[in-house]
C-alpha cells in the first residue's frame, strides 16, 4: 500500500479532480477525522466550494435541493459511521423525490473493513435500499469509473441518489499519473415510438371525457411548451402533482391546479368525469393513483422516460418511453391534423379555488388564516422566486391554493415528505439559483428540527427568509387525529421566542402581531439580503372547516 505524502497526489485530490470533471461547483458536508483529505482537496481548488453545514441531514438535503434545481447531482459528503448515517435521511428523500445526488463518506481503512471494529458499520449495505447504487472505492484505480458510475446513475430517468464510500487508507493513497477523471458521455434523448404514438391518438379520439395529469417527471424533462401545446390541441383539462406545479401556469385557462389533497378536492371532480387519463412524467410515488381512479375503470396512457410499476389503479393501455417533450409533441401535432377536439370542464373548478384565495387573502382576523398567509406569500414573491414549502398542513394549504406560473418555483417534497427540508434546501437553492429570491415555509415543528442551519446561512451570506406557521403543534397530525378519531392527543408543544432565537445565530428575527403585518414584513425581509425568520401565529382551525367544506362540495362539469 502507498500512501500520500507531501508531494504525492493522493486518491483525496483524484476525487476532487473526478468531481470537477463532473462539473461540481459546490460540495455540501462535514468533515471528519477520516476525510480530512478530502475536504481539503475540495478546499484547495478555486473551481469549487465546501459549504460547512452543522448537521450532515441538513448538508443532504442542500444536495438535494440542489440536484433538483439545477439538473446535475448534488454532491454531499461526511465522514464514516456516525456521520455517514446522518447523510441517510437527505440521501432517501433525494431517492424518493426523483432528484440526482451522489453522496460519498468516508469509510474504516481496509486493514480492518473485514472485522467488527470501531465504527464498523456496513455502509453500502445501508444506503443501498436508498439509492440507485451503493459501493465502496477499493483501489486508486477505480476512483474515477466508479465516479464516472455514480454520476451517470443519479442523472440518468429516473434520477435519485448513489453513494460511495472511502476507506480511510485508500483515500490516502498515491494515484498514480495515468489515473485520470473520465468526462460524461453525451446525453441520450429517446425519440417516441410511432407505433405508440397512433395507439395513444386512436384511443384520445375514442375517448368522450379525456384528461391530462402532468408529474414531475414532465418538469425534469423541460416539457412545459410542449405539454401546452398538448393541453391546447385537444382543449381538455390538466391538472398537476405537487411536485409538478408550474409545468402548466395557473394562469392558464385549462390549469385546474393540483391533485394528491388527502380528501376529495375539486380537481378530483374533473377526474371523476374522465374517461382516459393521459398521464405525462407522472411517478406513483408522487401519489397513490387511488385518488384518481378509484373504480380501475380509466384507460390509462403512459407518458415518461420508463415504465411505472403495476397498480390496479394505474393499468396502462398505452406506455410511451421517450423524452418526454417529445412525447407529447408528437401527439399533439397529430390531434391537430385530426382535428380531435373536446370541450373544457374546467371553469367551475378553477373559480372555486379562485373564490377560496379571494375570500382568504381579504381576511384581517388573528391568528392569521391559511389562506390569508398563501395570499401574502404570492405577493411578495416574484414569478421566477422560489418557495419551498415544508411537509405538514402547510403543504396542503401551499400546494392547492399558491398560484405558481413556473416550474420548480414551487418546490414540494412529495415521495418521502420528510419534515424538515426546506431550511437546508433553501440554502441548497440559492447556490442552485443565486439570483432567485428563496422563502422557506416551515411550521414550528419543522423549523426546530433543522433550525441550526440558521448559522450556515449566516456565515455563508446566504440571503434567506424563513416564514414559520406557529400553532405549537404537529398541526397535520392533529388534522388527522381529529378526522379520524374525532380528537387528538400527544402533538402540542412549546417553542422558544423566535425573534430572540434568530437573534442569537445572527439573523434578524420578526414577529407578526396582526395580519397587515405580514406583507410589509415579508417584502422587506426579501429586499434586504440577509437571514431572516419571520414568525407568524397561523388559525388551523381552518383545516377541518376545510375537510368539512371539500366533503359538503359538488361539481358540475
Amino acid at each position: 500500500m502507498t500512501t500520500g505524502t507531501s508531494t504525492g497526489r493522493t486518491v483525496a485530490h483524484l476525487l476532487a479532480e473526478c468531481l470537477h470533471a463532473e462539473g461540481v461547483d459546490v460540495v455540501f458536508g462535514i468533515p471528519g477525522e477520516e476525510n480530512i483529505g478530502l475536504v481539503l482537496a475540495i478546499d484547495d481548488r478555486p473551481d469549487m466550494r465546501f459549504v460547512l453545514t452543522r448537521h450532515e441531514q441538513a448538508a443532504a438535503f442542500m444536495a438535494d435541493v440542489y440536484g433538483r434545481l439545477a439538473h446535475r447531482a448534488g454532491v454531499c459528503t461526511a465522514t464514516l459511521g456516525p456521520g455517514a448515517i446522518n447523510l441517510l435521511l437527505g440521501v432517501a428523500d433525494a431517492q424518493t423525490d426523483s432528484c440526482p445526488l451522489v453522496a460519498l463518506s468516508a469509510q474504516v481503512g481496509l486493514d480492518r473493513i473485514y472485522k467488527e471494529s470501531h465504527q464498523i458499520v456496513d455502509l453500502p449495505a445501508m444506503f443501498a435500499p436508498v439509492t440507485k447504487w451503493a459501493d465502496t472505492v477499493l483501489t486508486p484505480e477505480a476512483a474515477p469509473e466508479m465516479v464516472r458510475k455514480a454520476f451517470d446513475l443519479a442523472r440518468s430517468e429516473r434520477p435519485g441518489a448513489t453513494y460511495l464510500a472511502i476507506p480511510q487508507d485508500v483515500e490516502a493513497m498515491i494515484a498514480e499519473p495515468s489515473v485520470q477523471p473520465l468526462s460524461p458521455g453525451p446525453g441520450h434523448t429517446a425519440a417516441p415510438d410511432p407505433g405508440s404514438i397512433h395507439a395513444a391518438v386512436d384511443l384520445i379520439a375514442a375517448a368522450k371525457a379525456p384528461v391530462i395529469l402532468a408529474g414531475h417527471g414532465a418538469v425534469r424533462g423541460h416539457a412545459g411548451d410542449a405539454l401546452r401545446e398538448l393541453v391546447e390541441a385537444l382543449d381538455v383539462p390538466v391538472a398537476t402533482t405537487f411536485q409538478a406545479k408550474g409545468i402548466i401556469p395557473d394562469s392558464h385557462p385549462k390549469s385546474l391546479g393540483v391533485v394528491g389533497f388527502m380528501r376529495h378536492d375539486y380537481e378530483n371532480f374533473a377526474f371523476d368525469a374522465a374517461d382516459l387519463v393521459l398521464a405525462v412524467g407522472y411517478e406513483l410515488q408522487e401519489f397513490s393513483p387511488e385518488r384518481i381512479n378509484p373504480e380501475h375503470d380509466k384507460t390509462i396512457i403512459h407518458v415518461n422516460r420508463f415504465a411505472q410499476d403495476q397498480d390496479a389503479a394505474y393499468q396502462v393501455a398505452v406506455n410511451i418511453e421517450a423524452d418526454v417533450a417529445g412525447a407529447c409533441a408528437a401527439p399533439a401535432a397529430a390531434i391537430r391534423e385530426a382535428g380531435i377536439r373536446f370541450p373544457f370542464a374546467g371553469p367551475p373548478i378553477r373559480r372555486l379555488l379562485h373564490r377560496e384565495l379571494e375570500k382568504g387573502a381579504a381576511d384581517d382576523s388573528y391568528p392569521v388564516k391559511p389562506q390569508r398567509m398563501v395570499a401574502e406569500i404570492r405577493k411578495a414573491m416574484g414569478e421566477d422566486d422560489i418557495v419551498l414549502a415544508d411537509t405538514g398542513a402547510i403543504k396542503m394549504w401551499m400546494a392547492r391554493l399558491y398560484p405558481t406560473q413556473r416550474p420548480s418555483t414551487c418546490l414540494i417534497s412529495n415521495g418521502l415528505s420528510t419534515m424538515a427540508w426546506t431550511l437546508p434546501g433553501a440554502i441548497g437553492a440559492h447556490f442552485a439559483r443565486p439570483d432567485a429570491k428563496v422563502l422557506a415555509v416551515m411550521g414550528d415543528g419543522s423549523f426546530l428540527m433543522n433550525s441550526q442551519e440558521l448559522e450556515t446561512a449566516v456565515r455563508e451570506e446566504v440571503p434567506l427568509v424563513v416564514l414559520v406557521w406557529v400553532d405549537r403543534a404537529y398541526g397535520l397530525i392533529k388534522w388527522k387525529m381529529d378526522l379520524e378519531q374525532g380528537r387528538h392527543a400527544q402533538v402540542d408543544f412549546t417553542n422558544p421566542d423566535l425573534v430572540t432565537y434568530a437573534a442569537s445565530f445572527g439573523a434578524h428575527g420578526h414577529w407578526i402581531e396582526r395580519a397587515a403585518d405580514l406583507a410589509p414584513t415579508l417584502e422587506e425581509a426579501l429586499a434586504d439580503g440577509g437571514v431572516h425568520v419571520i414568525g407568524c401565529p397561523v388559525d388551523y382551525r381552518e383545516n377541518m372547516r376545510l375537510t368539512d367544506m371539500l366533503g359538503e362540495v359538488t361539481v358540475s362539469l
